[in-house]
């Protein structure tokens, strides 16, 4: 028999089915409650609502579980690599070596943009922020790749899957590359995903550009850090706009722009910024009693959904000391993150707060460190979350049930009135 609740208004009562996940609090399933009652229910943000049923990625807030497929986040950061942890997203398992070499090579050679497509930046002001161009290129994607628009044909939803993925570094270095004033640079097929996308943004013509493995799989780890997050607000977008049956491209685009906002991805850009006006760790003292006078906000600590400790923050605290060491540089903000850190873990404020230390605040001070300007941050940020969108989206077009996105409201305007000509209107 299955689990019910049951809701009474006025002398009617009504049957909810209560459904179970494989993990997680159970929903209680309101799809025929307006039929059914002529009652909306109410939830601003969705916050208390499941708007899709995913396998993809599962969240415990309170307990600080990520986990992409059943995996730990942690363990896929310190264990596997971008690539691999994209196939996992898009198909559901772990690859085998021949399923991996094949994803690796359909990845690496369509990591090559159009031709044409590099006039495509000498539109923008060499000023624009590289969150614009990106936003507006992702979205030009669908006038260079016609052939794969089709979402109603699986094969065709694999191709664009594989193009986003492929050429989404492509894009973000040309975008961080025109905003530098320096030439494009090519990708080559012999390079791994990350290492391809650190010399596309930091090789010159003027000298030969030299790997780091240890810049490389800090890159690697960042973009596991930021694959997937469920059902966040920009993951959101790309499903409402793809449940109107919009092509990847257009439905990626949108994604970017909603990442763009500074509660989203902008995050870590946030984060340093409060470490720069901090400036030294003699001011740290007067910045913590601003925020508990609630004159500042804390940047970096607590979580919309980790209401303990992000699981994502020790990996980036070890990648961030790891490019540190290996650049030999003594970041002053670093000493300023650390105390900081030191207070609000033991400060008695932050602790019944939960306000535990999250991945933006060590991701800023990293790429930083590696040579990325704030501006770009978010850009790494879409060029990563660009697999969970494309896995999120993939997995919506194989549901049976999918519709098209239609949130109610609480309309609260003016009820019905006629119209009064211009003349007689007091």
């Amino acid at each position: 028999m299955t689990d019910k609740a049951t809701l009474t208004i006025g002398d009617k009562s009504y049957d909810l089915p209560i459904l179970k996940g494989s993990t997680g609090p159970d929903v209680v399933d309101v799809r025929k409650f307006y039929g059914d009652s002529d009652h909306f229910t109410f939830d601003p943000a969705f916050t208390s609502t499941a708007s899709c049923e995913s396998k993809i990625t599962y969240i415990d807030g309170d307990a600080g579980i990520l986990l992409h497929r059943g995996y730990p986040i942690g363990q896929l950061a310190e264990e596997s690599s971008f690539l691999e942890v994209c196939h996992l997203l898009l198909n559901g398992e772990l690859p085998t070596a021949d399923e991996f070499a094949k994803f690796e090579h359909n990845i690496t050679y369509h990591t090559m943009l159009h031709a044409q497509f590099d006039s495509f930046f000498q539109g923008f002001r060499r000023d624009a922020h590289p969150m614009a161009v990106m936003t507006g290129a992702v979205g030009a994607l669908s006038a260079f790749y016609a052939d794969s628009l089709n979402v109603d044909d699986p094969k065709q939803r694999e191709i664009s899957a594989h193009r986003l993925i492929a050429k989404m570094p492509t894009i973000a270095a040309r975008a961080f590359q025109y905003s530098q004033g320096r030439p494009f640079v090519t990708p080559r097929n012999e390079l791994s995903y990350s290492e391809n996308f650190l010399r596309m943004c930091f090789s010159v013509p003027a000298e030969d550009w030299v790997p780091n493995p240890i810049l490389t799989r800090a890159m690697d780890r960042i973009f596991i850090l930021h694959a997937d997050h469920e059902q966040n607000a920009s993951t959101s977008t790309v499903r409402l706009a793809g449940s109107s049956g919009a092509h990847p491209f257009a439905c990626i685009a949108a994604g970017i722009a909603c990442l763009w906002g500074p509660s989203h991805g902008g995050a870590n850009q946030e984060a340093l910024e409060m470490l720069e006006e901090i400036g030294t760790v003699e001011n740290i003292p007067a910045y913590v009693q601003g925020v508990k006078d609630r004159k500042y906000k804390l940047m970096g600590f607590g979580h919309r959904v980790y209401k303990n400790f992000d699981p994502r923050a020790k990996v980036m605290q070890k990648t961030c000391y790891e490019v540190l060491e290996q650049l030999g540089i003594n970041d002053p903000l670093l000493h300023v993150a650390m105390e900081l850190e030191k207070v609000a873990l033991s400060d008695p404020y932050f602790i019944d707060r939960k306000l535990y230390p999250n991945i933006d605040f060590y991701s800023g001070i990293t790429l930083r460190a590696m040579g990325f300007p704030k501006e770009m941050f978010t850009v790494l940020f879409a060029l990563a979350r660009t697999v969970g969108w494309i896995s999120q989206w993939k997995e919506m077009f194989e549901d049976p049930s999918r519709k098209i996105g239609r949130p109610r409201q609480l309309y609260t305007g003016a009820t019905q009135r006629d119209y009064v000509p211009v003349d007689k209107r007091g």
